[in-house]
């Protein structure tokens, strides 16, 4: 089903990492509901960001889920550094895990809740065979690695497929959207069916961030 109040995600990869303490508090401040946290070693992704020392102590300023994008490789040999740090949401991407299954029961064993992400060329399919153990798909609507970047708008049937399949076959997970999420596209976006958008420079470049985030309701119509 999806969410009756879209969830609004903004990312801390566009805050102010010189403030981060008071960048993650204006999160809840602004009427938000999560902190999405993208984590980026170089080698999966062209960027480095930051690491599980950085979350936790964000943690302390904030009482939002936090939701981890893990864009490394081997990402199983961190969940345990990341689940500790506070992450409630993990999500990693099945190119960087040679045992898939293995690496999202880690997840779960470590107390967060799973979350797989398609690359912009990765199809629906790709995760057919492990849908059932995740609590959330993230649709990468740019290519990872950087911010700032505008929405490819071919991935959007992706949010129809993957809605479709979860009606059909009784899935948990909740669809979330990462890149080129604003008030432009966040309409689009919702009306495909995504239950959370992730939002970086467009809610932290906000004049307004509490305005920002009651206009992406709005435009979502929910």
């Amino acid at each position: 089903m999806i969410q009756p109040s879209l969830i609004v995600a903004p990312s801390m990869l566009a805050a102010d990492f010189s403030r981060a303490g008071e960048e993650v508090s204006t999160i809840a401040s602004s009427g938000a509901d999560w902190v999405h946290l993208d984590v980026m070693d170089g080698a999966f992704v062209p960027n480095i960001s930051f690491g599980p020392k950085f979350i936790a102590d964000l943690r302390v300023h904030s009482n939002r889920p936090f939701d981890a994008h893990l864009m490394i490789d081997q990402p199983e040999r961190y969940i345990a550094e990341f689940a500790k740090a506070g992450c409630d949401y993990i999500t990693v991407h099945s190119e960087a895990s040679l045992h898939l299954h293995r690496t999202l029961a880690l997840i779960a064993d470590n107390g967060a809740k799973a979350g797989l992400s398609l690359i912009p060329s990765a199809p629906v399919s790709s995760l057919i065979e492990v849908l059932d153990m995740v609590d959330l798909v993230l649709v990468m609507s740019v290519n990872p690695g950087f911010g700032g970047q505008s929405l490819i708008a071919s991935t959007l049937r992706k949010i129809e497929e993957l809605a479709a399949l979860r009606q059909l076959h009784g899935h948990r997970y909740v669809i979330s959207v990462d890149g080129g999420v604003n008030l432009n596209t966040v309409a689009e976006v919702a009306g495909r069916g995504a239950d959370v958008v992730v939002c970086g420079s467009a809610f932290f470049n906000a004049p307004d961030r509490q305005q920002f985030v009651r206009d992406m309701h709005r435009m979502a119509g929910r």
